[in-house]
Protein backbone atom coordinates (compact mmCIF):
# COMPACT_ATOMS: atom_id res chain seq x y z
CA UNK A 1 0.00 0.00 0.00
CA UNK A 2 1.76 3.78 -0.87
CA UNK A 3 1.83 6.18 2.03
CA UNK A 4 -1.01 8.33 0.20
CA UNK A 5 -3.65 6.05 -0.80
CA UNK A 6 -7.42 7.17 0.04
CA UNK A 7 -6.24 10.97 0.10
CA UNK A 8 -8.09 12.80 -2.53
CA UNK A 9 -6.55 15.61 -4.69
CA UNK A 10 -8.29 17.69 -6.30
CA UNK A 11 -5.96 19.97 -8.25
CA UNK A 12 -6.93 23.20 -10.59
CA UNK A 13 -3.22 23.83 -11.49
CA UNK A 14 -2.02 24.41 -14.98
CA UNK A 15 1.39 24.61 -16.64
CA UNK A 16 4.94 23.03 -14.40
CA UNK A 17 4.68 24.24 -10.85
CA UNK A 18 1.23 23.12 -9.52
CA UNK A 19 0.96 19.66 -11.81
CA UNK A 20 4.81 18.50 -10.48
CA UNK A 21 3.24 19.07 -7.20
CA UNK A 22 0.04 16.54 -7.71
CA UNK A 23 2.41 14.68 -9.55
CA UNK A 24 4.82 13.62 -6.86
CA UNK A 25 1.63 13.35 -4.90
CA UNK A 26 -0.10 10.94 -7.03
CA UNK A 27 3.30 8.61 -6.97
CA UNK A 28 2.94 8.05 -3.46
CA UNK A 29 -0.49 6.91 -3.87
CA UNK A 30 -2.74 9.91 -4.08
CA UNK A 31 -5.75 9.67 -6.00
CA UNK A 32 -5.72 13.15 -8.45
CA UNK A 33 -8.11 14.64 -9.93
CA UNK A 34 -7.62 17.42 -12.43
CA UNK A 35 -9.81 20.31 -12.73
CA UNK A 36 -9.93 21.29 -16.76
CA UNK A 37 -11.62 23.92 -18.33
CA UNK A 38 -14.20 22.42 -21.52
CA UNK A 39 -12.63 22.26 -24.77
CA UNK A 40 -9.15 23.79 -24.49
CA UNK A 41 -7.82 22.17 -20.80
CA UNK A 42 -4.85 22.56 -18.95
CA UNK A 43 -3.03 25.52 -21.21
CA UNK A 44 0.11 22.54 -21.00
CA UNK A 45 -1.79 20.52 -23.43
CA UNK A 46 -1.16 22.86 -26.12
CA UNK A 47 1.95 24.82 -24.74
CA UNK A 48 4.80 23.08 -27.18
CA UNK A 49 8.13 23.19 -25.83
CA UNK A 50 9.17 21.50 -29.32
CA UNK A 51 8.09 20.05 -32.41
CA UNK A 52 7.26 17.01 -30.61
CA UNK A 53 4.19 16.26 -30.27
CA UNK A 54 2.64 13.01 -28.44
CA UNK A 55 -1.07 11.48 -29.24
CA UNK A 56 -2.26 15.03 -30.15
CA UNK A 57 -0.59 17.09 -27.59
CA UNK A 58 2.31 18.61 -26.06
CA UNK A 59 4.87 16.12 -24.42
CA UNK A 60 5.05 18.64 -21.29
CA UNK A 61 1.80 17.86 -20.54
CA UNK A 62 1.92 14.09 -20.89
CA UNK A 63 5.36 14.43 -18.17
CA UNK A 64 3.97 16.32 -15.91
CA UNK A 65 0.39 14.46 -15.45
CA UNK A 66 0.66 11.02 -16.05
CA UNK A 67 -0.92 9.03 -13.18
CA UNK A 68 -4.19 12.06 -12.65
CA UNK A 69 -7.30 11.91 -13.57
CA UNK A 70 -9.42 14.68 -15.93
CA UNK A 71 -12.69 16.17 -14.86
CA UNK A 72 -14.11 19.20 -17.54
CA UNK A 73 -16.01 21.31 -16.03
CA UNK A 74 -17.26 25.45 -16.71
CA UNK A 75 -17.14 26.15 -13.06
CA UNK A 76 -17.63 29.50 -13.64
CA UNK A 77 -21.24 28.55 -14.16
CA UNK A 78 -23.40 28.86 -10.98
CA UNK A 79 -24.68 25.59 -11.53
CA UNK A 80 -21.55 23.57 -12.53
CA UNK A 81 -20.22 25.49 -9.38
CA UNK A 82 -22.55 23.82 -7.52
CA UNK A 83 -21.75 20.48 -8.73
CA UNK A 84 -17.87 20.98 -8.15
CA UNK A 85 -18.19 22.36 -4.81
CA UNK A 86 -20.00 18.97 -4.08
CA UNK A 87 -16.67 17.70 -5.33
CA UNK A 88 -14.54 19.44 -2.98
CA UNK A 89 -16.35 18.54 -0.27
CA UNK A 90 -14.54 15.13 -0.02
CA UNK A 91 -11.42 16.13 -1.06
CA UNK A 92 -8.37 16.10 1.17
CA UNK A 93 -6.97 18.54 -0.78
CA UNK A 94 -7.61 21.36 -2.57
CA UNK A 95 -4.85 23.30 -4.70
CA UNK A 96 -4.38 26.10 -7.78
CA UNK A 97 -1.73 28.51 -9.52
CA UNK A 98 -3.91 30.88 -10.37
CA UNK A 99 -2.55 34.56 -9.73
CA UNK A 100 -4.14 36.17 -6.81
CA UNK A 101 -7.49 36.66 -6.45
CA UNK A 102 -8.86 34.14 -9.04
CA UNK A 103 -10.34 31.95 -6.76
CA UNK A 104 -12.03 34.74 -4.82
CA UNK A 105 -13.40 35.82 -7.65
CA UNK A 106 -15.24 32.27 -8.68
CA UNK A 107 -16.44 31.96 -5.56
CA UNK A 108 -13.47 29.28 -4.37
CA UNK A 109 -11.26 30.88 -1.86
CA UNK A 110 -9.84 29.19 1.07
CA UNK A 111 -12.85 30.43 3.57
CA UNK A 112 -15.42 29.46 0.95
CA UNK A 113 -13.89 26.14 0.16
CA UNK A 114 -13.33 25.81 4.07
CA UNK A 115 -16.89 26.46 4.84
CA UNK A 116 -18.20 23.16 3.10
CA UNK A 117 -14.69 21.19 3.66
CA UNK A 118 -13.79 22.54 7.42
CA UNK A 119 -10.80 20.52 7.63
CA UNK A 120 -9.27 21.15 3.79
CA UNK A 121 -5.63 21.39 3.48
CA UNK A 122 -6.25 24.38 0.87
CA UNK A 123 -2.38 24.56 -0.94
CA UNK A 124 -1.79 27.44 -4.00
CA UNK A 125 1.42 28.25 -5.91
CA UNK A 126 1.55 32.01 -7.11
CA UNK A 127 4.09 34.19 -8.89
CA UNK A 128 5.25 36.79 -6.31
CA UNK A 129 2.76 36.03 -3.23
CA UNK A 130 -0.13 38.12 -2.59
CA UNK A 131 1.23 41.07 -1.14
CA UNK A 132 3.67 43.53 -3.16
CA UNK A 133 3.90 45.17 -6.54
CA UNK A 134 5.20 41.84 -8.20
CA UNK A 135 2.17 40.07 -6.84
CA UNK A 136 0.51 40.86 -10.81
CA UNK A 137 2.80 40.27 -12.79
CA UNK A 138 2.76 36.68 -14.67
CA UNK A 139 4.94 34.29 -13.04
CA UNK A 140 6.89 32.73 -15.99
CA UNK A 141 10.15 30.70 -15.16
CA UNK A 142 12.58 32.79 -17.02
CA UNK A 143 10.91 36.00 -15.66
CA UNK A 144 11.49 34.76 -11.82
CA UNK A 145 15.29 34.06 -13.08
CA UNK A 146 15.73 36.66 -14.31
CA UNK A 147 14.11 38.57 -11.30
CA UNK A 148 15.77 37.00 -8.72
CA UNK A 149 19.34 37.52 -10.06
CA UNK A 150 19.78 33.46 -10.54
CA UNK A 151 21.15 34.46 -13.90
CA UNK A 152 24.18 35.99 -12.97
CA UNK A 153 25.31 32.48 -11.33
CA UNK A 154 25.58 30.85 -14.47
CA UNK A 155 27.77 30.97 -17.43
CA UNK A 156 31.04 32.72 -17.62
CA UNK A 157 31.86 36.58 -16.09
CA UNK A 158 32.00 37.93 -19.72
CA UNK A 159 28.77 36.12 -20.47
CA UNK A 160 26.15 38.74 -19.29
CA UNK A 161 22.89 36.78 -17.89
CA UNK A 162 22.81 33.01 -18.08
CA UNK A 163 19.05 31.35 -17.78
CA UNK A 164 19.28 27.57 -16.64
CA UNK A 165 18.30 25.18 -19.53
CA UNK A 166 15.00 23.99 -17.12
CA UNK A 167 12.27 25.59 -15.46
CA UNK A 168 13.70 25.40 -12.22
CA UNK A 169 11.83 27.80 -10.78
CA UNK A 170 8.92 25.84 -11.17
CA UNK A 171 10.05 22.62 -9.92
CA UNK A 172 11.65 24.36 -7.05
CA UNK A 173 7.87 25.64 -6.06
CA UNK A 174 6.31 22.53 -6.85
CA UNK A 175 8.38 20.43 -4.32
CA UNK A 176 7.62 23.21 -1.56
CA UNK A 177 3.62 22.99 -2.24
CA UNK A 178 4.24 19.08 -2.00
CA UNK A 179 6.42 19.24 1.16
CA UNK A 180 3.88 22.04 2.74
CA UNK A 181 1.15 19.80 1.85
CA UNK A 182 2.58 16.65 3.19
CA UNK A 183 3.44 18.36 6.72
CA UNK A 184 -0.19 19.70 6.82
CA UNK A 185 -1.78 16.80 5.87
CA UNK A 186 0.37 14.84 9.16
CA UNK A 187 -0.94 17.76 11.12
CA UNK A 188 -4.73 17.11 10.05
CA UNK A 189 -4.60 12.99 10.91
CA UNK A 190 -3.13 14.07 14.40
CA UNK A 191 -4.58 17.33 15.29
CA UNK A 192 -8.00 17.26 12.90
CA UNK A 193 -7.13 20.56 11.78
CA UNK A 194 -6.87 22.05 7.82
CA UNK A 195 -4.44 24.42 6.56
CA UNK A 196 -4.06 26.89 4.15
CA UNK A 197 -0.54 26.48 2.49
CA UNK A 198 0.96 29.19 0.02
CA UNK A 199 3.96 28.97 -2.07
CA UNK A 200 5.40 31.64 -4.32
CA UNK A 201 7.83 31.20 -7.21
CA UNK A 202 9.71 34.14 -5.84
CA UNK A 203 10.41 32.99 -2.53
CA UNK A 204 11.00 29.55 -3.85
CA UNK A 205 13.77 31.06 -6.14
CA UNK A 206 15.31 32.96 -3.12
CA UNK A 207 15.41 30.07 -1.23
CA UNK A 208 17.26 27.99 -3.66
CA UNK A 209 19.78 30.79 -3.39
CA UNK A 210 20.51 30.18 0.56
CA UNK A 211 24.30 29.62 0.45
CA UNK A 212 24.88 32.81 -1.80
CA UNK A 213 22.67 34.97 -0.77
CA UNK A 214 24.18 34.61 3.10
CA UNK A 215 27.33 34.91 1.75
CA UNK A 216 26.69 38.16 0.26
CA UNK A 217 24.84 39.65 3.49
CA UNK A 218 27.77 38.55 5.22
CA UNK A 219 30.94 39.62 2.86
CA UNK A 220 30.36 43.41 2.93
CA UNK A 221 27.77 43.22 0.17
CA UNK A 222 30.44 41.66 -2.54
CA UNK A 223 28.09 40.83 -5.82
CA UNK A 224 29.04 37.27 -7.00
CA UNK A 225 31.49 37.33 -9.63
CA UNK A 226 31.51 34.46 -12.29
CA UNK A 227 35.37 33.00 -12.96
CA UNK A 228 36.45 34.41 -16.46
CA UNK A 229 36.63 30.77 -17.89
CA UNK A 230 35.48 27.48 -16.84
CA UNK A 231 32.98 28.86 -14.20
CA UNK A 232 30.26 26.35 -12.00
CA UNK A 233 30.04 28.69 -8.79
CA UNK A 234 30.99 32.41 -8.31
CA UNK A 235 31.88 31.54 -4.68
CA UNK A 236 34.26 28.50 -5.01
CA UNK A 237 37.69 28.71 -6.04
CA UNK A 238 39.87 26.73 -8.47
CA UNK A 239 39.26 24.57 -9.81
CA UNK A 240 35.88 24.43 -9.70
CA UNK A 241 34.91 24.01 -13.19
CA UNK A 242 34.14 21.98 -16.43
CA UNK A 243 36.98 21.31 -18.42
CA UNK A 244 37.71 20.66 -22.36
CA UNK A 245 39.73 17.32 -22.97
CA UNK A 246 41.09 16.56 -26.30
CA UNK A 247 37.84 14.56 -26.95
CA UNK A 248 35.31 15.92 -24.99
CA UNK A 249 34.71 17.26 -21.06
CA UNK A 250 35.15 16.61 -17.46
CA UNK A 251 34.34 18.17 -14.43
CA UNK A 252 36.39 19.13 -11.36
CA UNK A 253 35.16 20.05 -8.25
CA UNK A 254 36.92 21.00 -5.40
CA UNK A 255 40.44 19.85 -4.74
CA UNK A 256 44.42 20.86 -3.85
CA UNK A 257 45.79 22.47 -6.61
CA UNK A 258 49.56 20.91 -5.31
CA UNK A 259 47.86 17.87 -5.49
CA UNK A 260 46.13 18.28 -8.64
CA UNK A 261 50.04 19.37 -10.14
CA UNK A 262 51.38 15.95 -8.75
CA UNK A 263 49.01 13.79 -10.45
CA UNK A 264 48.52 15.66 -13.80
CA UNK A 265 52.77 16.04 -13.96
CA UNK A 266 51.37 19.79 -14.88
CA UNK A 267 54.66 21.72 -14.45
CA UNK A 268 52.65 24.99 -14.73
CA UNK A 269 50.22 24.37 -12.14
CA UNK A 270 53.02 24.12 -9.59
CA UNK A 271 53.57 27.73 -9.37
CA UNK A 272 50.18 27.91 -7.26
CA UNK A 273 51.47 26.56 -3.82
CA UNK A 274 47.47 26.74 -2.36
CA UNK A 275 44.38 27.60 -3.41
CA UNK A 276 43.95 31.16 -3.47
CA UNK A 277 40.57 32.64 -4.39
CA UNK A 278 42.22 35.62 -5.91
CA UNK A 279 44.03 33.49 -8.52
CA UNK A 280 41.36 31.20 -9.44
CA UNK A 281 41.36 32.92 -12.91
CA UNK A 282 44.81 31.80 -13.57
CA UNK A 283 44.98 28.68 -11.95
CA UNK A 284 42.20 27.43 -14.18
CA UNK A 285 43.51 29.28 -17.40
CA UNK A 286 46.33 26.70 -16.45
CA UNK A 287 44.31 23.53 -15.97
CA UNK A 288 41.90 24.52 -19.21
CA UNK A 289 45.47 24.75 -21.29
CA UNK A 290 46.68 21.44 -19.46
CA UNK A 291 43.88 19.02 -19.65
CA UNK A 292 43.31 19.55 -23.89
CA UNK A 293 46.45 17.81 -24.07
CA UNK A 294 44.89 13.70 -23.26
CA UNK A 295 41.46 12.35 -23.55
CA UNK A 296 38.83 12.52 -20.60
CA UNK A 297 39.47 8.80 -20.14
CA UNK A 298 42.91 9.19 -19.16
CA UNK A 299 42.44 11.94 -16.75
CA UNK A 300 40.30 10.33 -15.25
CA UNK A 301 42.06 7.29 -14.82
CA UNK A 302 44.79 9.25 -13.06
CA UNK A 303 42.28 11.01 -10.69
CA UNK A 304 39.83 8.98 -10.12
CA UNK A 305 42.14 6.44 -7.91
CA UNK A 306 43.62 9.01 -6.28
CA UNK A 307 39.81 10.19 -5.21
CA UNK A 308 39.84 13.50 -6.85
CA UNK A 309 36.67 14.96 -7.15
CA UNK A 310 35.98 14.46 -10.74
CA UNK A 311 33.62 13.49 -13.36
CA UNK A 312 33.22 12.62 -17.00
CA UNK A 313 30.68 15.00 -18.63
CA UNK A 314 27.69 13.18 -20.58
CA UNK A 315 24.88 13.68 -22.77
CA UNK A 316 22.21 11.65 -22.71
CA UNK A 317 22.62 9.44 -25.11
CA UNK A 318 25.92 8.52 -23.14
CA UNK A 319 24.27 8.66 -19.65
CA UNK A 320 21.37 6.48 -20.57
CA UNK A 321 23.67 3.37 -21.77
CA UNK A 322 25.62 3.78 -18.31
CA UNK A 323 25.12 0.79 -16.35
CA UNK A 324 24.94 3.34 -12.74
CA UNK A 325 21.53 4.73 -14.97
CA UNK A 326 20.63 1.34 -16.03
CA UNK A 327 20.57 -0.20 -12.81
CA UNK A 328 18.21 2.25 -11.06
CA UNK A 329 15.19 1.26 -13.87
CA UNK A 330 14.90 4.70 -13.53
CA UNK A 331 12.29 4.62 -17.25
CA UNK A 332 8.66 3.44 -16.86
CA UNK A 333 6.48 2.83 -19.80
CA UNK A 334 2.93 4.25 -19.37
CA UNK A 335 -0.40 4.07 -21.32
CA UNK A 336 -3.26 6.04 -21.69
CA UNK A 337 -6.84 4.89 -21.75
CA UNK A 338 -6.86 5.04 -25.64
CA UNK A 339 -3.36 2.59 -25.74
CA UNK A 340 -1.37 5.27 -26.52
CA UNK A 341 2.03 4.51 -24.60
CA UNK A 342 5.09 5.99 -24.02
CA UNK A 343 8.21 5.95 -21.79
CA UNK A 344 9.00 8.41 -19.13
CA UNK A 345 10.58 9.13 -15.44
CA UNK A 346 9.60 7.10 -12.07
CA UNK A 347 9.12 8.16 -9.10
CA UNK A 348 12.81 9.35 -7.19
CA UNK A 349 11.73 8.13 -3.85
CA UNK A 350 12.21 5.20 -2.27
CA UNK A 351 10.51 4.07 1.11
CA UNK A 352 11.22 0.80 2.70
CA UNK A 353 12.62 -0.49 -0.40
CA UNK A 354 10.28 0.40 -2.80
CA UNK A 355 10.00 1.40 -5.98
CA UNK A 356 7.20 3.99 -6.61
CA UNK A 357 5.42 3.36 -10.05
CA UNK A 358 2.52 3.38 -12.20
CA UNK A 359 1.83 2.56 -15.34
CA UNK A 360 -1.24 4.77 -15.63
CA UNK A 361 -0.42 7.63 -18.44
CA UNK A 362 -1.99 10.81 -18.83
CA UNK A 363 -5.51 11.48 -19.10
CA UNK A 364 -7.33 12.77 -22.11
CA UNK A 365 -9.38 16.04 -21.74
CA UNK A 366 -12.86 14.99 -19.43
CA UNK A 367 -12.06 11.20 -19.58
CA UNK A 368 -13.04 10.66 -15.93
CA UNK A 369 -16.19 13.05 -15.56
CA UNK A 370 -18.86 10.05 -16.18
CA UNK A 371 -17.24 8.57 -13.49
CA UNK A 372 -16.68 11.34 -10.87
CA UNK A 373 -20.35 12.43 -11.39
CA UNK A 374 -21.12 8.92 -10.29
CA UNK A 375 -18.75 9.19 -7.45
CA UNK A 376 -19.00 11.91 -6.14
CA UNK A 377 -21.79 14.33 -6.92
CA UNK A 378 -24.87 12.50 -8.67
CA UNK A 379 -24.83 9.90 -5.55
Amino acid sequence: MKPLEDYLIIDFSQFLSGPSASLRLADLGARVIKIEKPGTGDICRTLYTSDLIMNGESSVFHTINRNKESFAIDFKQPEELAKLKKLLAKADVVMHNFRPGVMERIGLSYEEVQKINPNVVYASISGYGSKGPFKDLPGQDLLLQSLTALTWLTGNEGDGPVPMGLSIVDMLAGAHLAQGILAALYRKVTQNVGAQVEVSMLESAFDFQFETITTFFNDGGELPVRTKTNNANAYLGAPYGIYQTKNGYMSLAMGSIPVLAELLSCEALKQFPENKFTLRDDIKSVLAAHLQTQDSEYWLNILEPADIWCANVLNYEQLFAQDGFQVLNFVQQVEMLDGYSYKTTRCPIRIDGELFISDKGSPKLGQDNERILEEFINC
